[in-house]
Order: C-alpha cells, then structure tokens, then sequence
C-alpha cells in the first residue's frame, strides 16, 4: 500500500507510511545523452558535454551562433539537435510541499520548479524553518506532493543546523539520517565564494537529481561585501550576475529555487505604517523573483505571510 497523504486540523501535513518500498520517479530535466535516443550522433553529444553542456534545458540557453562555435558542430548539425532537445523538452512544473496547508493554497500547490521563490522579514520571521521543512518535504516522492530529488543548500549565515531536520524528517514519517544524506551543504563566506559555488553546481545536478537549491539569504554577503552608495552600483550588478545564475540552474535542471532575503527602513512607507520595511535588493531582486512572500511574526507560534499564516514548526 502507498503512503498517505494527510493535514491535521493544525493545517500540517502528515504521512502515513508503510514498509512499502516507493517506486522511483521519472527524472525531471533531459540530460544531454538523451539526445542519442533522438537520432544524434553520440560523438556530437560528447563535444557538447566537453564544451560544458549537461542537459537539453542548458542546450536551449545557448544561441545557435555560439553552438556552431563549437568545434565539429556544423549549422545543420545544430538545427538538428535543436529540434531534437525541443521534442524532449516537454514537462510540467514540480509543486513541492511547503507543510503547511494555508501556504500550499497561497502558492497555488507549493514551491514550483524552474522559478525562484523569495521569502524576505525580519529574524526569527520563519524564512529560515520553511528552508529547513522544504530540504525534507523536497525528498517526498512526486505523488505525495513532493520533489522526488536532492537538496543543495548554500548557506551564507550559518543559520543551517542539521538538529532542526530530524524532528522535521520524523514528522514526515521519514529517516532523518537518510534525508541528511540527501542535503549537499555548503558554507559561502564571499559574494565570489557564493558565485562559485553555484558554478560548481551545475556539473552536480547533472549528475544526480536535485530536485531544491536554496540561498540563505541571497543578499547578506553582498551588503558585507560592497559598503556605501559609491559601491551601491557595483553590489547591484554583482548581484544580478548570481540572481541571473539562479534563474538558469532552475531553468536548466528543473529545480525550485528558494531564497531568503533581509529586510531594511522605508523612509517612504507612508505615515500611517508603523516602522515600515521592504525587502533588501531593489529592484534587480524583485525582477528576478518569480514568487515573493512577506514573512512576519504573528502571534505566539504562529507566523504570518502575504494572506496565510503557518505555525511556526511547519
């Protein structure tokens, strides 16, 4: 019998699991060997995986100028695979669980893939609880409103603490050690340091299923890193160069891509708004944020966000 999917009367998820062994599910972004399938010739799939491209979403991010660029690759060889990367190319958007069945709603059904979802508030707003709760429920087979994938968790605050997803997991009905396994963590200490480590991403994720990359938070090295308005234009253009990866490893390997972001004064709140504040990154931030959620304290436990409140243990 396969696991059950259910909410309490608190609007938590919870499953109902047996010794069943859960069937794998279909991959969710085309890797490049697929092209093979398709009629294209495997020493042609080869010079594209030597000139860094992994998958047929990546394919699709270069123009066809620069793929004949590559050696061996004529103009007709291109349209060919072109047209053979488009047929694979045809998905449906992944809607992973957040656990809390007021957020879900708000969302539509969850985290999607191939965008990126920001959350932005103040500290202990629950940005960071939702980032742990998604590295478990993004583990969650595709039928029980999960990811079926990994987690790359990039963390620019030290706020990851492994302890917090063992009473996540075992909420779930899940093995705590076995969804640690699954999380790649990393610590940035550098704007560059962060950059580079989502370069070095894309070779992981086409190896292995991700299915989750969350930053936490997007932008606390960026205002350690870059100080005064003199430096102001310099951070923005830095930070659009991350936020312009982020979007392409979500396109290109169907991940959801959850980020967390600071919040500062608004001098032009209005005088009506009681210590008003907006999220930090202007509007090269809001741009690239598919999805924004206020997240603000409640009352006791409970926190807030843009039309729907959670507990704070979801």
């Amino acid at each position: 019998m396969a696991p059950s999917k259910q909410y309490d009367e608190g609007g938590q998820l919870q499953l109902m699991m047996d010794g069943d062994r859960i069937e794998e599910e279909e991959e969710c972004f085309e890797s490049i060997d697929k092209l093979i399938s398709q009629g294209i010739n495997s020493g042609d799939v080869k010079k594209l995986q030597d000139a860094g491209i992994y998958t047929c979403n990546g394919l699709m991010m270069h123009t066809k100028k620069s793929l004949t660029g590559i050696k061996g690759l004529s103009e007709a060889k291109v349209d060919k695979i072109c047209e053979a990367a488009e047929k694979l190319l045809r998905k449906s958007v992944v809607r992973i669980t957040t656990g809390s069945q007021a957020l879900d709603e708000l969302l539509g059904g969850g985290i999607e893939t191939l965008c990126i979802t920001e959350a932005f508030g103040e500290f202990r707003s629950g940005k960071t609880q939702l980032a742990h709760t998604l590295c478990v429920s993004t583990q969650l087979p595709l039928h029980m409103h999960g990811g079926n994938g990994k987690v790359a968790y990039i963390d620019t605050e030290g706020t990851f603490r492994p302890e917090r997803i063992v009473p996540i997991a075992e909420r779930f009905g899940m093995d705590a050690n076995a969804v640690l396994d699954n999380i790649i963590y990393a610590r940035a200490y550098t704007y560059e340091h962060q950059y580079n480590l989502l370069l070095g991403l894309a070779a992981k994720m086409a190896e292995e299923p991700f299915r989750l990359l969350i930053v936490d938070s997007v932008i606390a090295l960026f205002r350690v890193d870059f100080s005064g308005r003199g430096e102001l234009a310099e951070r923005q253009q830095k930070l659009a160069q991350m936020l312009s990866r982020l979007t392409k490893i979500a396109e290109e390997f169907n991940v959801a891509v959850y980020i967390t972001n600071q919040v500062i004064a608004d001098p032009g709140g209005g005088m009506f708004i009681t210590d008003p504040k907006k999220p930090a990154g202007g509007h090269v931030l809001a741009h690239a944020a598919t999805i924004r959620l206020m997240l603000r304290k409640g009352k006791g436990e409970q926190r807030v966000t843009s039309g729907g409140i959670m507990d704070a243990k979801d």
